[in-house]
């Protein structure tokens, strides 16, 4: 294994496997003798932010076995190359299923040291469904207004009611978008993809995706090998627990997060006052989550609603200071408005909850099989929240509409693939959402890949987000379509973990702002990122 401190390569002297740039009028045969994508037309929708900000759409097959048929409306954005040479198409998804990723390519070319990012057109879109993508999916926009049901059921009467909510819920998506349903899987996407780089009047694509934004990259790599040029998939999801069991998993590695919230809580104890003792922090959470199950704060936050709101801090131990302080505000003085506030920031669905969790759940029920039989989801919670009681429930209820789902699931893809260029996977030891061992079988699985570890670190989405380790690995891939080869074991280098958060100055307070937010200023990738809700 290998180990890097900063940026060791020079951008701008690194030329190989440069290409010609490919004007945007062009298009580009299919292999079957005809050109399905119209060219791309490209209009300013420059924002203070991202002057250079190109937007447009891209038509495609709602079903790609009938190509003529009825289409489907991709909203694309764009920051050009500047270079006299040109990479092609960088296309950057943010995961979800339900992300929308417009914002990725502004975000992405600033991100980039400039001499690399002026090499590629850096491509957001919003996938079929999502976002401005139309039609968008908003199969019942209520589902998460507060206050909702106790996830943890304590009678019969309480299980049923939350199973009828699911189901209410898959039925509200049958109703609304019974049409679109069948063609809401990750395959159907993976081949908007190719209509997109087709539009683009690329042969090649490259891609950068985050979290189910691997998945979906890698099955677009198995579909169409040939147009792969490079891949970057960063907090990897594992191929082989699509969906059902990759959601077992996730119960465990956030629970595992939970604990280590409150540790950190336990040792800025000067700070929250809520004792030294870690397992008596996370008591005081579980009392917490007790009372607001029969008194909700300010009529906003119950129990389902304070799980939703520390549910990031699973994602980003950035969050930690934010979350810490409104937990230590309630329980301390009985500060109502700090809960409220972390919950509005962190927890609350916003305007695009109700599209992202539709296609969500649109998504991941028709990509694969889940148990129709309500005795295993019930037996594999229970088993799974005597051990890791954080989010097993929770959970269950955000995927429960798959056991009633209006249509039939299709077979998950099988993404070996031994016919692609190296592709470059980065992972955190102990992320929560995409947990560890699922990066290590995506490693094994693609032929030629390299795997770059942040040892120690919890968070999810880990490239552009501070490690100057981790990003030398990116910007040399990227620069140069190098990966690192380690010397035998699962691993081919390893980063640091970056250094914990501290607790927040006094003018960063949650409580110092007026409850919209004014006070949080997380990284920028993690707004981003297709988090649940």
């Amino acid at each position: 294994m290998t180990k890097r401190a900063g940026i060791l390569v020079a951008v701008g002297a690194a030329v190989a496997g440069l290409v010609t740039a490919v004007p945007s009028a062009a298009t580009t045969d299919t292999g079957t003798g005809a050109s399905r994508a119209a060219p791309v037309e490209w209009t300013g929708c420059a924002t203070k932010s991202y002057p250079t900000l190109q937007c447009a759409t891209v038509r495609s097959p709602l079903d790609h076995d009938r190509p003529s048929g009825r289409q489907v409306a991709l909203a694309l954005s764009r920051i050009p190359h500047t270079a006299k040479t040109s990479q092609g198409p960088l296309l950057v998804n943010p995961g979800g299923p339900g992300g929308s990723g417009l914002s990725m390519a502004g975000f992405v070319a600033s991100a980039l040291p400039a001499k690399l990012a002026a090499q590629y057109d850096v491509i957001g879109f919003d996938p079929r469904g999502v976002g401005k993508s139309r039609p968008a999916l908003n199969c019942l926009p209520t589902h998460f207004d507060p206050v909702r049901p106790d996830s943890v059921p304590r009678s019969h009467q309480d299980e049923q009611a939350l199973r009828e909510r699911a189901a209410n819920f898959s039925a509200a998506c049958g109703e609304k978008h019974g049409d679109l349903l069948p063609y809401m899987d990750t395959v159907s996407a993976a081949r908007d993809l190719d209509v997109i780089r087709e539009a683009l009047g690329a042969r090649q694509i490259n891609y950068f995706g985050y979290s189910y934004g691997t998945y979906l990259g890698a099955v677009y790599a198995k579909l169409f090998p040939e147009r792969v040029r490079r891949l970057v998939l960063d907090s990897v999801v594992d191929p082989e627990g699509v969906w059902y069991d990759d959601n077992l998993g996730q119960d465990y590695a956030f629970d595992a997060r939970h604990k280590a919230f409150a540790a950190w809580v336990a040792k800025h104890d000067a700070t929250y006052g809520l004792g030294q003792d870690p397992a008596k922090v996370e008591a005081a959470w579980y009392d917490l989550r007790e009372s607001l199950r029969t008194r909700p704060a300010g009529g906003k936050v119950g129990a389902s609603e304070l799980e939703d709101t520390f549910m990031p801090g699973g994602y980003y131990d950035g969050y930690w200071p934010y979350l810490a302080e409104a937990f230590a505000g309630y329980v301390l003085d009985n500060d109502e408005d700090a809960l409220v506030s972390a919950y509005e920031n962190f927890g609350a669905t916003g305007a695009g909850g109700g599209n992202s969790y539709s296609v969500y759940t649109a998504v991941q029920c028709r990509d694969a099989g889940w148990p129709r039989d309500w005795n295993t989801w019930r037996n594999d919670t229970a088993t799974v929240h005597a051990k890791a009681p954080f989010m097993a429930w929770n959970n269950t209820w955000y995927n429960a509409p798959c056991a009633s789902w209006p249509v039939a699931p299709l077979n998950p893809v099988r993404v070996t693939n031994h016919r692609i260029p190296p592709a470059l996977l980065f992972q955190a030891t102990d992320d929560a959402a995409t947990p560890y061992e699922g990066a290590v079988t995506m490693h094994r699985k693609l032929k030629g890949s390299g795997l770059v570890v942040e040892q120690g670190s919890g968070n999810h989405g880990i490239t552009l987000s501070g490690s100057t380790c981790l990003d030398a690995y990116l910007v040399d891939y990227l620069a140069t379509g190098r990966v690192p080869r380690g010397e035998g074991g699962r691993v081919d280098a390893v980063c640091e973990a970056l250094a914990d958060p501290k607790p927040l100055p006094a003018e960063k307070s949650l409580r110092s702002t007026d409850g919209a937010g004014g006070g949080f200023d997380g990284k920028a990738l993690h707004g981003m990122l297709g988090f649940r809700g």
